[in-house]
């Protein structure tokens, strides 16, 4: 796993880059989150390979446990990805729900998770 270091409007933001799974259950979320929160990071980038698929199926309460611990540190969260092959409603109405907040952000693109991570 490498992180890249973005400087945006004055906000240091990490991306994960890996062509592994990074967060396979909750604890490796939470992980992620100290480890970069640690070196300085209020902002971080994850993209959708890196995270399990069943962290799209909500009954087992990855996404949760995982995104609660980003909400309670107040660390920002992009995930980058094509979510459309999730076609459950209550998958879809969690992402549609956390990007109304704007602490939780499901986006397209690394373009677009700059932007919304680093514009308050």
């Amino acid at each position: 796993m490498k992180v890249e270091k973005h400087h945006v409007n004055q906000t240091d933001i990490a991306e994960v880059i890996s062509e592994d799974i990074v967060i396979a259950k909750a604890a490796d979320g939470l992980d992620l989150l100290g480890n970069l929160y640690y070196q300085g990071f209020d902002s971080i980038i994850v993209h959708e390979k890196n995270i399990t698929p069943d962290f799209f199926d909500l009954k087992n309460g990855i996404a949760g446990e995982v995104l609660q611990k980003f909400s309670n540190y107040r660390v920002r969260l992009a995930i980058v990805g094509d979510f459309t092959a999730y076609q459950s409603k209550s998958i879809r109405d969690f992402i549609f729900e956390s990007n109304k907040q704007r602490q939780i952000n499901f986006v397209a693109s690394t373009s677009e998770a700059l932007d919304r991570l680093s514009n308050q």
